[in-house]
Formats: structure tokens, sequence, C-alpha cells
């Protein structure tokens, strides 16, 4: 009995760093009956998040569909019509998979209407647009990670 050890969820260690990834907390421990869990980034922060930070600014310019314009374009916007993130998480521009996106460059929008969810710690949270407008601009694309105050749609 004393070789049998208790098996480790990989799975479950998976969720955890994933929460420290998406809330940008330090350290997280569990325990469950004889089991304990700790996963911490003491100290390497930037391996963590370099996916994360490589990640969005690639995928951010063929959304808006012109890379060599679009972020000096975007350099003045952001700071007053961007929509900014409110917190860390991952972006979803449709209501489901497959499904049409909240809203596409053009459009017409009003204050309160759902303009994207951001998924933080495997709950959705529907952002809505601060005022009405016209959607000019949508600088982030499906599936990409955010980070707190990062502009990703503009609206005038």
């Amino acid at each position: 009995m004393a070789t049998r050890k208790p098996s480790i969820d990989q799975d479950l260690i998976r969720d955890l760093a994933n929460i420290l990834n998406d809330t940008d907390l330090t350290e997280i421990e569990i325990e469950q009956d004889d089991l304990r869990v700790r996963v911490s980034r003491a100290g390497t922060p930037q391996m963590v998040h370099a996916p994360v930070a490589q990640s969005p600014a690639p995928a951010a310019q063929p959304a808006a569909a012109q890379p060599a314009e679009a972020p000096a374009a975007a350099a003045s916007k952001p700071s007053a019509n961007a929509v900014t993130a409110p917190m860390v998480g991952t972006v979803y521009m449709s209501p489901a998979p497959g499904a049409k996106p909240f809203v596409e460059v053009g459009q017409s929008v009003k204050e309160g209407q759902t303009i994207l969810i951001i998924e933080a710690m495997k709950t959705m949270n529907q952002i809505p647009a601060p005022r009405s407008g016209k959607v000019v601009e949508i600088l982030v694309g499906d599936a990409d990670p955010v980070e707190y105050g990062e502009p990703m749609i503009v609206i005038e």
C-alpha cells in the first residue's frame, strides 16, 4: 500500500494554470481529500505570458484587414473612441462557434448592446457598447487573448 500514489489529474493542473493566466494571479492552491495541488509562477511570468503577448499583435492586424495601416490609424483613435477590455480573458465575437458576429465594421450599435464576449475563468462576460455609434474598426479577432485596458473595438 505504501507504493500506491494518488493519481494526479493533468486536466486539473492545466485548468489551474489557465486560471493563473486569465487572472494574473501568481499562485493558486486547492485541496481535495488527501491531495493538495499548488500551481505557482513565482519569478517567471514572462514565460507564462509569452504566448499571450505574442498572439494579439499578429492576429489583431489581419482582423482589421489593414496590416500596414491599422496600427498607425488606430494609434490616435483608441484613446477616445475605443472600447477597451474590462478584464483579462479570451474574446469571442459571436454568441456561439459559427454564429453571426455580434458586430461588424460599418454597423451601427446602441449603448448597452452586446458587442462581444470575454471569457474569464470559464465565465462568459457580455461586453456592452458604452455608447451609441458606428463600428469603424475591430482591433481583435475571435478567440484572441486580451489584457485589461486593451483596445478592442472603435465606435464613433
